[in-house]
């Protein structure tokens, strides 16, 4: 194109020598028009590649089909990112643009500490996972009511809330933010040379006594992932260890150490602590300001208290009534408390407990297989709104149909008999519930999956069902196809 653009400018400088000026005229506009004309042609051939480029991207793969849109919200760790396959997944929202031309149809949303609204969530979603343990953030309810489970990650942050509470312990033992700050603010503000600074520290760290750990009282209220752990910790740190949890799970009881006393009460796990980690789930309506007025009471006056599951659980309000009437020991809280901010006792963590690199990675990873486990095979562990289900393929040649309905009596019926009229043959099925949710993991005999739209369509106009889908081979190969909910006929 450089070589015809040169040789047309020395034509057209010769021309404007040797030819009358409307010859001229003419022959340049025929020139320009020519290159004009072949420039939009390889402009449109460009643009027609470029949207060709972008939509094999979307579609991955040649034969891979459509992938799964995955949403993301805040900074998902890439090392969860990883566990999707780019020939079978999409990453879109704060991970990536959903590419020109392909429709933006989220089918799984993955979040850490986003305050998700209920319109973000499209139809097309199927499911959603948390980067964590509390869901607070997320409209549970509302979710539930559409039929999309709600995943969290137990225990993926376990460890890195551990070593924050055992950091607590330290911090409400010792002088150790006291004295730090005195240097900082008295000392080195009052002394200017090095060798008056030194005798000053030695002079006041008298101010800062604590005590040791060892052989002191330390109560656990919650025993799951986290409070198991620091159970361990404290018994290894040498102190007694008792623990209060009045839902505690069969598997939670296994790994709790068999030194742990249990007690039957907050009140009681209370009165005996020199030293209480909150580390019991926030469950608004259950566990909102569980820590009293009446369990604050039964502390011990130099009691300290640490709380790295969330500020609500506490009741700052009665608390600060109780130093104002002479409590010694310490708050430290992992969360900003609107009583007891500014108090002298009350030491305040900006919500670091899962602030780890490896906290916010074994999250991630835990969010992405679940989501994809879900999508592969329907499986559901770690909800938070659903009850978990895990159904194993017999056969790879089964069909499997995933059907999500409200738990009304006689719907299950309704659903086997359907299937029963269409000639459906059921190899193995799975059906349990949740409060007001009910899920089906139902194989089929391939042979008779003649018309998978009429059979969906029709589990559809049953009134207590949300959402169908169809789970072909079990693999994401498959792409987000033949997925039905009552907000839109059909997704994928």
């Amino acid at each position: 194109m450089q070589r015809t653009i040169r040789s047309v400018a020395r034509s057209t400088a010769t021309s404007v020598l040797r030819t009358p000026q409307r010859t001229l005229s003419a022959k340049v506009s025929d020139d320009e028009i020519a290159i004009l004309q072949k420039l939009l042609q390889s402009a449109q051939s460009r643009a027609q590649e470029e949207a060709r480029a972008a939509a094999e991207a979307a579609m991955g793969p040649p034969g891979s089909g459509p992938r799964f849109q995955i949403q993301t919200f805040n900074a998902i760790s890439p090392v969860g990112l990883t566990n999707f396959p780019v020939s079978q997944f999409m990453l879109t929202g704060s991970s990536g643009k959903v590419p020109e031309g392909i429709e933006d149809e989220p089918h799984a949303v993955l979040l850490r500490s986003h305050k998700l609204q209920p319109d973000e969530v499209k139809p097309s979603v199927r499911a959603i996972a948390r980067c964590g343990a509390g869901t607070n953030n997320i409209p549970i309810d509302e979710m539930t009511k559409r039929g999309v489970p709600v995943f969290n990650t137990p225990g993926a942050n376990a460890n890195s809330v551990k070593e924050l509470v055992i950091c607590g312990l330290l911090l409400a033992s010792r002088g150790i933010v006291e004295g730090i700050d005195h240097v900082k603010t008295k000392i080195q503000v009052e002394e200017s040379e090095h060798k008056s600074i030194a005798a000053r520290i030695e002079k006041d760290k008298k101010f800062f006594v604590g005590q040791e750990i060892s052989g002191k009282t330390l109560a656990v209220c919650g025993l799951g992932n986290i409070g198991a752990m620091v159970a361990e910790a404290g018994i290894a740190l040498g102190m007694n260890v008792v623990g209060y949890d009045p839902k505690i799970s069969v598997d939670a009881a296994w790994r709790l150490p068999n030194t742990v006393r249990r007690m039957q009460s907050l009140e009681e796990v209370f009165a005996a602590a020199d030293y209480v980690t909150i580390n019991m789930p926030y469950i608004k309506g259950v566990t909102h300001h569980a820590i009293d007025k009446s369990v604050l009471a039964k502390m011990k006056p130099n009691c300290h208290m640490l709380n790295m599951a969330r500020g609500e659980i506490v009741d700052g309000k009665a608390l600060l009534a109780l130093y104002e009437n002479g409590h010694k020991g310490k708050y430290i809280c992992d969360f900003a408390d609107p009583f007891m901010q500014g108090h002298s006792h009350f030491i305040c963590i900006p919500h670091l407990g899962a602030s780890t690199e490896e906290a916010e990675d074994n999250c991630a990873e835990m969010a992405a297989k679940q989501i994809i486990n879900f999508l592969e095979t329907g499986t559901i562990k770690n909800s938070v709104n659903f009850p978990n289900a895990n159904l194993e393929k017999q056969d790879r040649s089964r069909t499997r149909l995933c059907i999500i309905n409200r738990n009304e009596v006689g719907v299950l019926g309704e659903i086997t008999t359907l299937l029963g009229s269409k000639g459906l043959n059921i190899v193995q099925q799975l059906n349990t519930s949740r409060d007001d949710i009910s899920y089906n993991v139902i194989d089929v005999d391939e042979s008779g999956v003649e018309d998978i739209t009429g059979v969906s369509e029709a589990l559809m106009a049953l009134d207590a069902v949300l959402s169908t889908r169809v789970i072909w081979t079990g693999s994401a190969d498959e792409g987000p196809k033949d997925f039905y909910t009552k907000d839109v006929s059909f997704c994928g």
